[in-house]
């Protein structure tokens, strides 16, 4: 399953605010961190902003806050927004259905299966929270090899 920019964009952006949702960020501030476009951002967050994930704060030093629910949005949750999963089975190749077409599209359809209920079974605060702990790990292993070179 490949995810389209405008999932990939939503998915920086949600993540982003929900980090501390008790921040606010502009659609450039995340866009300016991703190096995304900023313009196709703000067509991104209205659509977050209709599904509930976030909320718009008008004004000077306005911008967004995460107004969903990081215990039980999942990542499939936001990819719904901006994809049709769940479509048609793949049946035919487009090489008029040949055996060795057919077999290879239930393949990637079980492929593309797992990979939605995977998607299904991460919160974005499980996802923030192994962020967080490789982070640690990476620093303590960092600092361990930093002794290492010292001694």
């Amino acid at each position: 399953m490949k995810l389209q920019k405008a999932t990939m964009f939503g998915l920086y952006a949600v993540l982003e605010l929900a980090r501390d949702p008790e921040r606010q960020l502009s659609a450039t501030d995340i866009a300016e961190k991703y190096g995304i476009s900023s313009n196709h951002l703000a067509k991104v967050m209205r659509d977050l902003g209709r599904a509930g994930l976030v909320e718009s704060v008008r004004g000077a030093g306005g911008g967004y806050t995460f107004s969903g629910n990081a215990r039980r949005t999942t990542l499939l949750d936001v990819i719904t927004i901006f994809e049709d999963i769940g479509g048609e089975p793949r049946t035919r190749d487009g090489n008029g259905g040949t055996d060795i077409g057919e077999a290879l599209a239930l393949v990637q359809q079980e492929i593309d299966d797992i990979a939605t209920a995977t998607y299904g079974s991460i919160t974005l605060e499980t996802l923030l929270k192994t962020m967080e702990w490789r982070k640690a790990r990476d620093a303590k292993q960092a600092l361990s090899e930093n002794s290492a070179v010292l001694a």
